[in-house]
C-alpha cells in the first residue's frame, strides 16, 4: 500500500513558517519529502529554519516575503520556480493581528491591513499558484484560519472576521478550481502555544483557566497543526476540499 502522506518530490511554500505553527507545518512536509520555501519577512529567522531542515535530510530555500506586498507575493512564487519547480502545495499561514478591542475602537486603516494581510494576501498566492497546479493535474492550498471564525468575540472581532472570510475564501475556490484537481482547505486551530498567541496563556491563571475549558485539559502545540497540514496536502486527504478543520482539543464542542 502506498504511504499516504509520502510527499516526495513535491514543492510547497508556507508563509509566515519561521516560527510556530508556520515552521512546524514546513518541518513537517519537509520530513514526509516535500521541498520547501520557507518564508516571512526577515531573512534570518527563515534561513535558520532551512538549516534545521536540512540538518535532518530535508529540503528547503529561505524566500523572505511580506505578505502585505503583491510585488512580493510574486517574486515569492517566481523563486519557487526558478529554484525548485512549480508549486504544487501551498499553505497560507501568515496572518496578523494589530487590533485587540471592542468594534468601534479601530481605525479604518487597521481594518484594511487585517483584511489584506489575512485575506487578500491569500487570493494573491493562491491565484499564482493555480497555474502550476492545473498543468500538473492537481495541487493543495491549506489555509490556516482559527476556531475564531466560528463564533464572536469582544476582544480580537477583527481578527475572527477575517478568519471567518478565510473559510469562505476557502470553499469559493474549492468550487471553482475543484474541476482542476485542486483542493483547497482551511485548518481552524484553537489555542496553540505559539509568540503569536503567548498573551492569551502566558498569565498561569489565565491558563489553568483555558485548559480547563479544553476537554484535552490542555492547550496545543505547533505539531498538532503541522500533521494535519500534511494530511491535507497528501494523498491521505485527496478527497477533502472545501472544508475547514477544526484542531483546537475538543474546546468549541463543550
Amino acid at each position: 500500500m502506498a504511504n499516504l502522506f509520502d510527499l516526495t518530490g513535491k514543492v510547497a511554500i508556507v508563509t509566515g513558517s519561521s516560527r510556530g505553527i508556520g515552521r512546524s507545518i514546513a518541518e513537517n512536509l519537509a520530513a514526509h519529502g516535500a521541498r520547501v520555501v520557507i518564508s516571512s519577512r526577515k531573512a534570518g529567522p527563515c534561513e535558520e529554519v532551512v538549516a534545521a531542515i536540512r540538518a535532518n535530510g530535508g529540503e528547503a530555500i529561505a524566500v523572505p516575503a511580506n505578505i502585505s506586498r503583491r510585488e512580493e507575493m510574486e517574486n515569492l512564487v517566481a523563486q519557487t520556480r526558478s529554484q525548485l519547480g512549480p508549486v504544487d502545495i501551498l499553505v497560507c499561514n501568515a496572518a496578523s493581528n494589530p487590533y485587540f478591542g471592542p468594534a468601534d475602537g479601530m481605525s479604518d486603516e487597521v481594518f484594511d491591513k487585517v483584511m489584506r494581510n489575512n485575506i487578500l494576501s491569500n487570493h494573491w498566492l493562491a491565484t499564482m499558484c493555480r497555474p502550476d497546479m492545473k498543468a500538473a493535474g492537481g495541487g493543495a492550498i491549506v489555509i490556516v484560519s482559527s476556531i475564531g471564525g466560528l463564533k464572536g468575540s469582544t476582544e480580537i472581532g477583527l481578527y475572527c472576521i477575517s478568519k471567518a472570510a478565510d473559510m469562505q475564501l476557502a470553499r469559493n475556490l474549492a468550487a471553482e478550481w475543484g474541476p482542476e484537481n485542486i483542493r483547497v482547505n482551511c485548518i481552524a486551530p484553537g489555542l496553540i502555544q505559539t509568540d503569536f498567541a503567548r498573551a492569551l496563556y502566558e498569565d498561569p491563571e489565565r491558563r489553568a483557566a483555558a485548559e480547563a475549558r479544553y476537554p484535552l485539559r490542555r492547550l496545543g502545540v505547533p505539531d498538532d497543526i503541522g500533521g494535519v497540514a500534511v494530511m491535507l496536502a497528501g494523498r491521505a486527504g485527496a478527497f477533502i476540499t472545501g472544508q475547514t478543520i477544526v484542531v483546537d482539543g475538543g474546546v468549541t464542542v463543550t
